[in-house]
């Protein structure tokens, strides 16, 4: 089954990935075997923050494209679930200005 996922770096860095068996590559991950970003020892141990299965490896692969584009406060909020405030936190968008 196609996933993307977020890890949060012991670091505090947040790691965006997609894969099709999950648990194999948090195993990578977690041994340096993972992607280049995460083979460091000051990114390791890493934990799986959020995940999300899709039924096929083309969206995964294209909603971890998307997610890597956003800032640190859009995933927060994804890996927090809170979906409403994901548009509000679009890079470039401007605050209306205080009364």
């Amino acid at each position: 089954m196609p996933w993307t996922y977020i890890l949060e770096c012991a670091d505090g860095s947040l790691y965006v990935g997609s894969t099709v068996d999950l648990e194999r590559r948090l195993s990578q991950h977690q041994s340096g075997e993972g992607a280049a970003y995460t083979r460091p020892r000051r990114r390791r141990p890493v934990r799986l923050v959020w995940c999300a299965d899709f039924a096929r490896v083309d969206d995964a692969f294209a909603y971890e494209k998307q997610i890597q584009s956003w800032g640190r406060a859009k995933r927060i909020a994804l890996i927090e679930g809170r979906l409403d405030d994901l548009p509000g936190l679009a890079r470039g968008r401007t605050l209306p200005p205080l009364e």
